[in-house]
C-alpha cells in the first residue's frame, strides 16, 4: 500500500529538499532520524497524492523520500479531494499514527482518516475515518450561511493525563466553524463516539472560532502541554497565501478554555484575540518571509545536559514569491510563567545550537547594548522590518537558565527568554531574545555573538 520511490512516479521531485513543504510535521524515530510529513502540494503546479514524506538527520536539510500512500484512500473518495493535507503524525506506544485529511480549497465537505505503521517510514496501513464534515446549513439560494459545523482537517493529537488516566483527544478544524476536540480510543487511535460510518459522532468540545465575517479564518492548531501543568495553543490566523500568522493562547486542561495572554477566551469570534508570537518579517540583509504558519512542536527526548529540545516546525512563503512555499524550523522555548514564544532565527542544526539551558544567559548585563528588533504583532498583515534599538529595561530579575522579568521603560511588565542561537543572514553565532509582556505585545532581538 505504501509507495516510497519518487522515480516511480511521473512528477519529478529532483532537488526538492524543503520546498514544497506545506502544513508539515516531524517526528523523530529511534535511530535519531527525523521524518517531514507535509500536504500533497506543490508551487510549480501538479499534485500527487499520498502525504509527502522526508527525512533529515539535523532539521536543517531535507531530503524527498516519496510519499506515505498510494493516493487518497478510497474512504474519502466521496469528498473529491486531489490529495491529502496537513498529516499529524504521532508515536503511540509502539504504533506510529498518521491523520491525514481530504478536502479542497474552500470546500466545507472535509474528512480526517487514521493510518497506521510500525515505522515512520511505513508501510503505512489505512484504518478508516476518524472526523467528517457535517451537511452544511445553507439559504433558499443554496449559499452557505454562517460558520456552519467546524470543518474536518488540519488533525493535531493530545494526551491528557489526570488521575493516573489517560485521555487521547483529536483537535481539528479551521475556516467554517472553528476548532473542536474529539475523544479517541487510546487503543485504536479511533473515535470513542463513532457514528454509522466509523467517524466522530458529533463535533466535539469547541477550543477556537473566529467570527463569520472573517470566514471563521482559524486553523492548523496545535496542543502541547505547559512546563508544570497545563496546556498551550498555538494556531493560525488568516489567510495562507499573505497574512497567515501564529497566535498562542493557554489553558488549564486540554479542552480549554484557552485564553490569551489579556485573558480573553478565544472561543469568543473577537477579531484581535490570540497573542501573536510569529508573523511575517524581514530580518536585516535577509529574505522577506511571508505568511509563516500551520506549525507542529516536536518535542524530542531529554538527555544529559538537555531538557528535552522543543522546535516549532511550520512552512513559509517568499515576500517576493508568495506562491512558493518550504519547511522551516525555530527553536521553542517557554517564559518562566509558560508561555510559549519562537526563536526569531531559524533552526541551524545541533552542531551551531545549545540545548544546555544551565547555560543560557544568567547575568541581565546581557541584556543591555543595541540589538536588532522584532516587533513581532505590530502589524500582522505586513512583512514587519525590524529596527536598531535598546531593549530599554528596567528592574532587571535574572531567574536562571535564560529567563528574566523585568519592565519596560513605559512600566509595563515583561517576562524574557534569552539564549544562544544562531544568525541566518550574517550566517554567525548570536545571542537570541525572545519577550511577551503583559499588554500581549511579542518582542524578538538578534545580537552577533
Amino acid at each position: 500500500m505504501t509507495t516510497l520511490d519518487p522515480a516511480a512516479d511521473v512528477l519529478d521531485t529532483t532537488g526538492w529538499g524543503a520546498e514544497h513543504a506545506h502544513d508539515p510535521t516531524a517526528v523523530r524515530d529511534d535511530d535519531g532520524t527525523y521524518w517531514l510529513f507535509s500536504t500533497d502540494a506543490c508551487s510549480d503546479g501538479p499534485v500527487r497524492g499520498g502525504v509527502q514524506v522526508r527525512r533529515s538527520d539535523d532539521l536543517v536539510t531535507w531530503t524527498f523520500h516519496g510519499w506515505a500512500l498510494p493516493g487518497v484512500p478510497r474512504t474519502a473518495a466521496d469528498v473529491g479531494a486531489a490529495g491529502l493535507w496537513a498529516p499529524e503524525v504521532v508515536r503511540v506506544g509502539a504504533q506510529w499514527r498518521m491523520y491525514w485529511s481530504a478536502s479542497s480549497f474552500g470546500s466545507r465537505r472535509s474528512a480526517i482518516g487514521l493510518a497506521v505503521a510500525d515505522h515512520p517510514a511505513g508501510p503505512w496501513h489505512d484504518r478508516g475515518l476518524v472526523v467528517t464534515s457535517p451537511a452544511v446549513p445553507t439559504d433558499a439560494t443554496g449559499t452557505p450561511h454562517g460558520d456552519g459545523p467546524p470543518n474536518a482537517i488540519d488533525a493535531a493529537y493530545a494526551i491528557e493525563t489526570a488521575d493516573g488516566h489517560e485521555r487521547h483527544r483529536l483537535a481539528y478544524g479551521s475556516f467554517f466553524g472553528g476548532i473542536h476536540a474529539v475523544e479517541l480510543d487510546p487503543a485504536t487511535g479511533l473515535p470513542l463516539d463513532a457514528g454509522p460510518d466509523g467517524a466522530a459522532a458529533g463535533p466535539g468540545v469547541l477550543l477556537a472560532r473566529r467570527a463569520p465575517e472573517v470566514e471563521g479564518a482559524v486553523e492548523g492548531a496545535y496542543l502541547l502541554p505547559r512546563p508544570g501543568g497545563g496546556w498551550a495553543m498555538l494556531a493560525s490566523w488568516d489567510s495562507l497565501f499573505s497574512t497567515y500568522h501564529v497566535r498562542a493562547a493557554v489553558a488549564e486542561h486540554v479542552t480549554g478554555p484557552y485564553r490569551d495572554r489579556l485573558g480573553r477566551d478565544l472561543r469568543e469570534p473577537a477579531d484581535d484575540s490570540g497573542t501573536v508570537v510569529l508573523a511575517s518579517h524581514r530580518l536585516a540583509g535577509g529574505p522577506g518571509l511571508r505568511a509563516p504558519g500551520h506549525g507542529a512542536v516536536l518535542t524530542e527526548p531529554a538527555t544529559p545536559g538537555r531538557p528535552g529540545r522543543q522546535t516549532f516546525v511550520h512552512h513559509v512563503r517568499d515576500e517576493d514569491a508568495p506562491t512558493r512555499h518550504r519547511v522551516q524550523v525555530r527553536r521553542l522555548v517557554w517564559t518562566h510563567d509558560g508561555w510559549p514564544l519562537v526563536s526569531p532565527q531559524p533552526w541551524a542544526g545541533p552542531a551551531r545550537e545549545v540545548d544546555d539551558e544551565s547555560t543560557w544567559p544568567a547575568d541581565p548585563a546581557v541584556l543591555d547594548g543595541p540589538w536588532e528588533v522584532l516587533d513581532v504583532g505590530a502589524d500582522p498583515a505586513a512583512v514587519q522590518r525590524t529596527r536598531t534599538a535598546e531593549l530599554a529595561l528596567e528592574d532587571v530579575r535574572a531567574l536562571g537558565a535564560g529567563r528574566f522579568t523585568g519592565r519596560w521603560a513605559d512600566g509595563a511588565a515583561v517576562s524574557l527568554v534569552a539564549f544562544p542561537g544562531w544568525d541566518a543572514v550574517r550566517d554567525v553565532a548570536a545571542l537570541l531574545v525572545v519577550a511577551l509582556d503583559e499588554r500581549g505585545r511579542v518582542t524578538a532581538a538578534t545580537r552577533p555573538a
